[in-house]
């Protein structure tokens, strides 16, 4: 069984402004394997971005593993983000309609691994993510 770790952050300028991602994933020893940020483009919110990063990576571990290997990876997303952790693991209910549309993306995206987790982590945990985050945004100027 594979274990992946991916921290996953999003973040606007403005809210709603200029939003980009950052994702980085992990082995199972904590080892960074890849770092990933992309520029969303102007007009989403801090959210719609956090979520955006969570789909990235899903698509991400099912371009560089093939979906027939799905079936022996463990998923862990660690981010710092409360609100997409208990949406996620069903604890919080789904009020906004473009949340919803997200939500059910990523669980069809979920569909075929071993396992996957969701763990809310403090914002100091979570700098390598946000630094590509901020690096997406810097290069847009």
């Amino acid at each position: 069984m594979k274990r992946i770790v991916i921290y996953t952050d999003g973040g606007s300028r403005g809210n709603p402004g200029k939003a980009a991602i950052g994702v980085v994933f992990c082995d199972q020893d904590g080892s960074v394997t890849k770092k990933f940020g992309e520029y969303l483009g102007d007009g989403l919110t801090n959210n719609e971005a956090e979520y955006r990063a969570v789909i990235f990576a899903f698509k991400k571990v099912r371009e560089l593993f093939g979906t027939e290997s799905l079936a022996e990876i463990e998923v862990e997303i660690r981010s710092d983000s409360q609100l997409l952790v208990n949406q996620m693991m069903g604890r919080f209910k789904i009020k906004n309609e473009n949340i919803r549309m997200f939500v059910v993306n990523i669980q069809r995206l979920m569909e075929g691994f071993a396992k996957v987790s969701y763990v809310a982590i403090p914002r100091e945990q979570n700098k390598e993510a946000d630094k590509m985050v901020n690096e997406a945004l810097d290069a847009q100027g």
